[in-house]
């Protein structure tokens, strides 16, 4: 089968088109799934240039969201048949093979039927995306539908992560700001629902989320930015109020407004059960899939793919996504 390999840990050129020999089915739960598209995550960007969890295992192939067609199956499968389509998030972190490919095998429990509504473009692009927000917001923030709407503030709400968020937190009645880096995005996102879009680059967004809520702040902020601005994020955030951040604090924060307004801060990282090997909690993401397959043939959820490539050219994927400021997300097909 024809697979995206990378070689090496370094720039998008060790990304390299090759035939491989195909995955077969290892346990009587396995399917064999014939990949549609895959999705392009910062995280695929990050392993590429510094090396997988696992880099006694090079060459490797990266991808960790994917969408396809049931291929065969294994003995005792119960869940699917052959020809269901199905979606998910699985492997391409070292250990297991990513979907940068033809072909892979996932167990049953890991996967979900995919959206009806969505193509298999739309469908891969989602996964990661999804369970990020869901749990960032829902598990970690613990955002409930409520009769008063909280205040939420998301921070770059036109990327992959962001726009999700935006969908997500409506959906419990939330009041949403967030910030975002152009007209055209604030655009972009008030058609998602948020009801205040912030120019970063020409207003304080912290100042603006506090004038926002009467001087309270934000019950619930989410970072998918990192490095200095969750301190900014500080101020933002109310009295007891929440911050949910995907990346790691830098060393030389300043944790000491978090401290005083007595803030609860949480990480956000869905790759964890999947590292971990934690089989109950990556059953668990797989409900939380099949759960948005509804919300998504609804119309309660969308998914925006702003680039779709073909596998040959996976290295131009990286380089774009490497250049920041996309809206929405970056696509694979196969």
């Amino acid at each position: 089968m024809k697979a995206i390999l990378m070689t090496a840990a370094g720039d998008p050129s060790v990304l390299q088109l090759a035939e491989v020999k195909e995955p077969t089915i290892q346990s009587p739960t396995e399917l064999l799934v014939r990949l549609k598209a895959a999705g392009i995550n910062p995280i695929d960007t990050k392993l590429r240039s510094r090396g997988t969890f696992q880099p006694d295992r090079l060459p490797s192939i990266l991808g960790c969201d994917g969408a396809g067609i049931i291929e065969a199956i294994g003995a005792n499968v119960t869940k699917f048949q052959v020809g269901d389509e199905v979606y998910f998030c699985n492997g391409g972190l070292g250990a297991h093979q990513g979907n940068y490919a033809e072909l892979t095998t996932i167990d049953e429990k890991f996967a979900a039927r995919k959206p009806k509504s969505l193509s298999f473009e739309q469908a891969a692009a989602a996964p990661l995306v999804l369970l990020t927000a869901w749990e960032a917001l829902y598990d970690r923030g613990r955002l409930e539908q409520s009769t008063a709407s909280q205040p939420v503030l998301i921070h770059a709400g036109a990327g992959g992560v962001g726009h999700i968020a935006i969908q997500l937190a409506k959906l419990r009645g939330a009041n949403v700001c967030t910030t975002v880096g152009s007209e055209s995005k604030a655009r972009f996102v008030r058609g998602l629902g948020a009801d205040l879009p912030i120019l970063y680059k020409q207003t304080d967004f912290a100042e603006a989320a506090i004038a926002w809520t009467d001087g309270e702040g934000v019950s619930l902020a989410f970072d998918t930015v990192g490095g200095k601005l969750i301190e900014q994020t500080f101020p933002a955030v109310r009295v007891y109020g929440d911050l949910i951040s995907i990346l790691e604090p830098p060393a030389d924060i300043s944790w000491k407004v978090a401290r005083t307004r007595n803030l609860r801060f949480s990480f956000e990282l869905m790759l964890t059960p999947m590292l971990l090997g934690l089989e109950k909690l990556q059953i668990q993401q797989a409900k939380i899939l099949a759960d948005c397959a509804e919300l998504f043939d609804s119309g309660k959820l969308k998914i925006h793919v702003s680039e779709v490539f073909k596998i040959a050219d996976a290295a131009k994927s990286h380089q774009l996504l490497e250049t920041g400021s996309m809206t929405g997300k970056i696509v694979l097909a196969i």
